[in-house]
């Protein structure tokens, strides 16, 4: 394998699947972002490329399963690593769990589509996209509720 050889036809190939990685992910790190969350617009579509990147190079290189695996693997405790630092503990409340998350799910849809599963990280991002949008009025619903509970009781 010679490092300096160049193929412009895998080139095409591996940015169309980083690409499609990232632009899947753009939808979630705007929610996020619009959400004023500390990961965001930026961070999102970084993930799913680099996971779609990191596995990638594993396929690409490595032979065999349990060596992949090894990659999988690696990039799901990264990618935990980073979605550990989006969660704050304070006064009684944990945050940005959704974020951790979502960041977890972005990971998950960059190797999907780094396998060759579009319609899997199609999915993800669907769904993860929904998700925030939908359930937000809900569990703000709830939380609304909670916080007057609490009040009557104190009261």
């Amino acid at each position: 394998m010679d490092p300096l050889n160049f193929n412009l036809g895998d080139a095409i190939q591996i940015f169309g699947r980083m690409g499609l990685a990232y632009l899947l992910a753009v939808p979630i790190g705007w929610n996020r972002e619009a959400s004023s969350r500390s990961a965001g617009l930026r961070t999102f579509p970084l993930v799913a490329a680099g996971a779609c990147g990191f596995m990638l190079i594993g396929v690409k290189t490595l032979e065999g399963d349990d060596p992949i695996a090894r990659v999988l693997y690696g990039i799901i405790t990264g990618i935990g690593f980073i979605g550990g630092g989006a969660i704050l503990k304070g006064d009684g409340t944990v945050s940005g769990t959704a974020t951790a998350a979502s960041i977890w799910n972005t990971g998950a849809i960059g190797i999907a589509v780094a396998r060759g599963e579009m319609e899997i990280a199609a999915v993800l991002s669907g769904l993860n996209f929904l998700t925030l949008i939908l359930f937000k009025p809900l569990k703000a619903r709830i939380h609304h509720e909670d916080i007057q509970k609490h009040k009557g009781k104190s009261a």
